[in-house]
C-alpha cells in the first residue's frame, strides 16, 4: 500500500511539473500585455526604445521604454506615431555609425 501511495505521489508531482512549466524565450519580458494606457505625452528625449505588444493581447499597445520604466500608450494616439518615427531614425543613425 505504501508503494502505491508513493507511486501516486510521484505521478502527481511529475504532472504538476509538466503543467506549470512555461516556455522561456529571449523576449519573454516583452510579451506582457497592457491593461491601461498612459494619457500623458512622454517627452521624446526620454524614450530609448519601443515595442508593440503581442497580437494575442486584448488591447494592442505600444510600450515606450525609458531609463526608469516602461510606459504603455495607445497606438491610435496622434503623437505616438511621431515618436516611433523619431526613435526609428535615431536607432538607424546609431547603427549606421557602428
Amino acid at each position: 500500500m505504501r508503494h502505491l501511495m508513493a507511486l501516486m505521489f510521484l505521478v502527481i508531482f511529475c504532472s504538476l511539473q509538466l503543467t506549470t512549466s512555461a516556455p522561456v524565450g529571449p523576449d519573454l519580458a516583452k510579451s506582457t500585455c497592457c491593461s491601461e494606457f498612459s494619457n500623458a505625452q512622454i517627452p521624446l528625449k526620454l524614450v530609448k526604445s519601443y515595442y508593440r505588444t503581442d497580437s494575442s493581447c486584448f488591447k494592442p499597445a505600444i510600450v515606450f521604454e525609458t531609463d526608469k520604466r516602461k510606459i504603455c500608450v495607445d497606438p491610435e494616439t496622434s503623437w505616438v506615431n511621431h515618436h516611433i518615427t523619431k526613435v526609428d531614425k535615431r536607432i538607424t543613425k546609431t547603427q549606421s555609425k557602428i
